[in-house]
């Protein structure tokens, strides 16, 4: 299953591990957007920066 994940709220004044969570996302400006495959890592990533990104399911 794939996932469109956008970035909504901006990594600046956040703590560094959550700054290179989203990079690693491949998130890098304000309202892009990545799709991604949900997998176990992926998931792990997008639950530690959730507060940052908005996720939606992709058919």
């Amino acid at each position: 299953m794939k996932v469109r994940i956008t970035l909504v709220r901006s990594p600046i004044g956040r703590k560094p591990e959550q700054r290179r969570t989203v990079e690693a996302l491949g998130l890098r400006k304000l309202r892009q957007s990545v799709e991604q495959e949900l997998t176990a890592p992926i998931q792990g990533m997008i639950s530690r920066v959730a507060h940052l990104v908005e996720v939606e399911e992709l058919k």
